[in-house]
Order: C-alpha cells, then sequence, then structure tokens
C-alpha cells in the first residue's frame, strides 16, 4: 500500500471561518479524483467528548455509529463525503490528556519523565495515523479547531511540525484566513490573515496553501500582497469568497484547481473521477423552488435576540435534501416552546405547513411543546418528533386521548401518576451516580418496522439501524392503553421491548421516532423519513393555498 498522505487545516484571524465546510469541500474534490479519504477533527476542550456540552455552548452534538459524540464538523464531514464516521475521527484534548496520563499512571512509559512535549503530540500523531490506517485512507485530512494564536491549541500545531519535518512530501499545511472588508474604509485588508501566517512561522509552520476567506473574490492585488508577505506562490492561495450555498465551496476550490494543486505537492496523480453529482446537486440547490413553512419547535436555539440554528444542523440540513427531493424549499421558523407556553400554539402554527420537534433534554418549555403536538394531532398538521419529540407526543397523546390528565416523563415529573416515558433501569444507576459522559443509549441500534405504516412505507424494509441519543424510553405498561386510543407503535427493537418509532391512526402524517435520523440523511440520498414529512408537508401547504 502506498504511504498514506496527511494534510493538516487550521484557520486564523477568527473563529468560524469555515475550516469545517473547506476541509469538507477539498476532501471531497480528492474524493471526486479516486483517492480513500479520511477526515479527523481535533478539538481544544479538556471534555473527553461532546457529550456533556450544552448545546447552546458549542453547538450540535453529533453522534456516529460506534456511540461517539462529537463536534458537528463530523456531521459536515459526513454528509459530504456519504461516509460514516467514527470514535477514531475524533480527537480532544481532553481525550489526548487522560489516555497519556492513563499510561503513565499503568507504567506504560517505563518510569520516563512524562511532558507535554513529546508526549501529548505523540499521542496525537498516534491518534492521527491510526484514523487513517484503520481507514485505509490514502488521504488524512486533519481540521485544527480553534484560531491560530491560541494557546490551547498548540499541541496540535506542535504535533503538525513534527510530522511535517519528520516526511515533508507526505504532510500539507493548508492555513484558511479571513480578510475583513470593514464598512467605512470599503477595501479588503490582508494585514490580518499576514499576521495569521507570522503566528505560523513563529510555531515553525509554513502553509503550503492559503484559503482566503471573504465577503467577495480574492483580486489580483490582494493575492500578489499576500504571497510576497506570507512567502507564497500566488497559485497557492485561493480564494473562498461567500456563496450560496455550501455545496458550492468544492466548485469554487475546483475552478481554481485546489485539489490538483494538492495532489501535485503530495506527489499523487488524479484518477479521473468526476464531480458530475456535486454539480447536479448545486443546480438543485440554486433552482427556484416554491417555499413551505415549516415549524420547529425547540428551547436551545434562542440566546437574547439570536438564534443559534447550529444547535439542530442535521435537522436543518435533513430538511433541506428531503424539500429539495420534493421539489419545494423549507422556509424554516424557530419558536421557543417557552412563548408557546405563554401565547398558545395557534399563533404560531396556523400559517405552518408541518411540524418538526427536535431532540432535547430536561423540563423547561415542555408544555409549550406538548401544546405545539396537541395542535398539529387536532388539525392534521404534518408532524414529526425526533427522540424528545416523540417523548413529548406520547405523553400528549395519553393527556388528551386516553384520559391520564398528568401523564408525564419522568424526566420532568419524577413522581407522575402515569409514567408513559421512563428512565432505563440501567440509565437510572449512572444518573445516580452522576455518571453522565457516554453513558446514554448511543449509537446505531437496529429496529423491526411494523408492515402498513408510515415509517415502512418510507423505509420499504422491514429491518433498519438508527443512531440514538438518550436516557429514558417509552413505557410498555402503557401501551395497550394508548394503541386503543390510536397510537401506532411502527417500530421496536428486534426483541420487542423498546418502542422505537410511534405514529398516529387517522392523521394525514404524524410520526415519532426514538432515534435521531438526522444523522445519516445525504445531500444525494435523504433520508426517507424527512423525505415523507416534506412530502406530507408540501401536500398540506398545497391544500390551504388554494
Amino acid at each position: 500500500m502506498a504511504k498514506t498522505k496527511y494534510i493538516f487545516i487550521s484557520g486564523g484571524v477568527m473563529s468560524s471561518v469555515g475550516k469545517g465546510i473547506a476541509a469538507a469541500s477539498l476532501a471531497k474534490l480528492l474524493q471526486s479524483k479516486g483517492y480513500r479519504v479520511c477526515p479527523v477533527k481535533c478539538e481544544n476542550y479538556l471534555n473527553v467528548d461532546a457529550g456533556t456540552i450544552r448545546p447552546t455552548e458549542h453547538g450540535e452534538v453529533f453522534v456516529c455509529d460506534d456511540g461517539i459524540e462529537t463536534d458537528q464538523d463530523i456531521g459536515t464531514y459526513e454528509r459530504f463525503l456519504n461516509l460514516s464516521l467514527s470514535q477514531d475521527n475524533f480527537i480532544t484534548m481532553g481525550l489526548v490528556y487522560q489516555t497519556v496520563i492513563e499510561r503513565e499512571r499503568s507504567f506504560g512509559y517505563e518510569g520516563e519523565d512524562v511532558e507535554a512535549i513529546p508526549h501529548l503530540c505523540d499521542e496525537i500523531i498516534r491518534r492521527i495515523k491510526n484514523a487513517g490506517r484503520k481507514s485505509r485512507a490514502d488521504i488524512v485530512i486533519i481540521e485544527l479547531g480553534g484560531t491560530a494564536g491560541e494557546y490551547q491549541n498548540i499541541f496540535y500545531y506542535e504535533s503538525s511540525r513534527i510530522m511535517k519535518l519528520r516526511d515533508k512530501d507526505s504532510v500539507l499545511q493548508v492555513h484558511i484566513g479571513y480578510l475583513p472588508t470593514p464598512p467605512t474604509v470599503g477595501e479588503m485588508k490582508s494585514k490580518p490573515v499576514q499576521t495569521s501566517v507570522r503566528l505560523l512561522n513563529s510555531m515553525g509552520i509554513q502553509p503550503d496553501f492559503l484559503v482566503a476567506r471573504a465577503e467577495k473574490p480574492l483580486d489580483r492585488k490582494r493575492k500578489e500582497r499576500l504571497a510576497l508577505f506570507c512567502n507564497m506562490d500566488s497559485d497557492d492561495i485561493i480564494s473562498n469568497p461567500d456563496l450560496e450555498s455550501v455545496y458550492d465551496v468544492a466548485l469554487k476550490f475546483d475552478e481554481q484547481a485546489f485539489a490538483d494543486r494538492v495532489l501535485k505537492k503530495i506527489r499523487l496523480k488524479p484518477k479521473g473521477k468526476d464531480l458530475n453529482d456535486w454539480r447536479k446537486l448545486a443546480e438543485v440547490v440554486k433552482t427556484d423552488k416554491p417555499e413551505v413553512p415549516i415549524a420547529i419547535v425547540g428551547k436551545y436555539f434562542a440566546t437574547g435576540d439570536y438564534v443559534l440554528s447550529d444547535v439542530y444542523v442535521s435537522v436543518i440540513e435533513s430538511l433541506k435534501y428531503a424539500g429539495w427531493a420534493n421539489g419545494v424549499k423549507p422556509k424554516l421558523h424557530w419558536l421557543d416552546s417557552e412563548k408557546i407556553e405563554t401565547d398558545g400554539a395557534e399563533k404560531y402554527l396556523k400559517n405552518m405547513a408541518g411540524l418538526v420537534v427536535p431532540g432535547g433534554f430536561g423540563s423547561r418549555g415542555t408544555e409549550g411543546i406538548i401544546q405545539a403536538v396537541k395542535y398539529a394531532r387536532e388539525n392534521n398538521l404534518p408532524y414529526f418528533g425526533l427522540c424528545y419529540g416523540m417523548q413529548l407526543a406520547t405523553v400528549e397523546i395519553a393527556r388528551h386521548l386516553a384520559d391520564m390528565a398528568d401523564a408525564n416523563s419522568t424526566e420532568i415529573e419524577p413522581k407522575t401518576k402515569h409514567p408513559v416515558i421512563h428512565i432505563m433501569p440501567e440509565q437510572e444507576k449512572k444518573l445516580l451516580s452522576r455518571d453522565y459522559g457516554a453513558t446514554m443509549r448511543l449509537g446505531a441500534w437496529d429496529c423491526q418496522i411494523a408492515k402498513n405504516t408510515k415509517a415502512h412505507q418510507a423505509y420499504e424494509r422491514n429491518e433498519i439501524s438508527e443512531r440514538h441519543r438518550h436516557r429514558y424510553e417509552f413505557n410498555n405498561t402503557y401501551r395497550t392503553r394508548l394503541e386503543k386510543v390510536g397510537l401506532v407503535v411502527a417500530g421496536t427493537s428486534p426483541d420487542g421491548k423498546l418502542v422505537e418509532i410511534i405514529e398516529l391512526k387517522d392523521h394525514p402524517w404524524f410520526v415519532g421516532v426514538q432515534f435521531h435520523p438526522e444523522f445519516q440523511s445525504r445531500p444525494l440520498r435523504p433520508h426517507p423519513l424527512f423525505r415523507e414529512f416534506m412530502a406530507a408537508a408540501k401536500a398540506n401547504f398545497s391544500i390551504y393555498t388554494n
């Protein structure tokens, strides 16, 4: 097997510069050239994984098949590359420290004086190479979290420097920097990126490529100045302006032969694949389509006067893909469930074509969600409940159809008379011992689907595998009673013990799932449940607009 190549991608000037999209786009291009690509994300925080971080703190927690709770960039990689990734593709500084300390405690260093350098760097390099080896990758693309100049990520940068020093023909450094255009000046300024490259130089790193993020395309004058002051060939400076869609970034890079230049520097040749499917996707995205209003009712996206849509990025993208597949564009309306508690559901939902309730935890805002579910049920509004959305739909049906007025989840009300949603015994033990990290029901689990259901119609299969992230489950004690009032158990675990999918009789489209289908939706392969939900919303929209 040929020697594995490594491409490090760092960011400069400011955070949220788009490293994840740029890394995924470059990876897509290299994949289209016929190479097996393995993405790796390196996070700065001391959390061992992303599972215990508040969504409003760091965006969506993305779960892989093996149960690892990761950063949302892993989701971007999966969607762009149509891959299923694992714990090997995700590194946190907490995990690195933990591994090194545990090894030292078990005399793994045989009495050696353990220090940050080289031992932390050795562990980072080991994990990066292990990811490439396990996936049999030709090229490993490593996205370094944070921004150049932060002390938290210094060991990642040092690791990349060491790898380049040891094998300069197999390691590339790509730096992504932002060129601001201050309104009062009216001119794109290159000095911040020059300073960012100087910071890299001070760490012994010279970028092989510079990706220039800006509002507009990079002009010749700016490119020449960056080349001069960053000690680079101007052809190795890639323009990355704001574009209509993130799916256009790969095409913008391709116009500048970015992947071809990368392959040349690491001494590889293109193998002849193409980007036809991606180009078709980009055209579909740009094509004008009717807008269908979709309500997303949740409680994690409101922060002051701003909306943090990153909390539900996989849900958003899944709705987009499903909309495109149905020839429409979802127009998303973010509804804070606490406002629904105060104002009622009709005020916010009467002009919606469909309702989605995504995942969540805790009691805050749940009565507003239950009100929204009730409105969807009573008004034939297509409803899609994801994890928490499935659980609260069960509560709503129990309260208002099965005459259990105080039905609830024990997560919300531990002493409820009718715990239609309750915690699994093994999960209760973990909570009592405050064992929170990586202890939920996580990762891919099989599900048996009942025939003659909306779920079976969507999947066209009897058995599926979907990703989970939860502690609480449907309480089977109430199953018969709820089925008598119209609840349909459309999917269970293979042994029949865990309810995975619920539906509602005599409703156009009312589906709740205990899992997170958004984690497996792809731009070229929309998830079947999202696709069918958007089809139902489109049909509903047509009814009330005619």
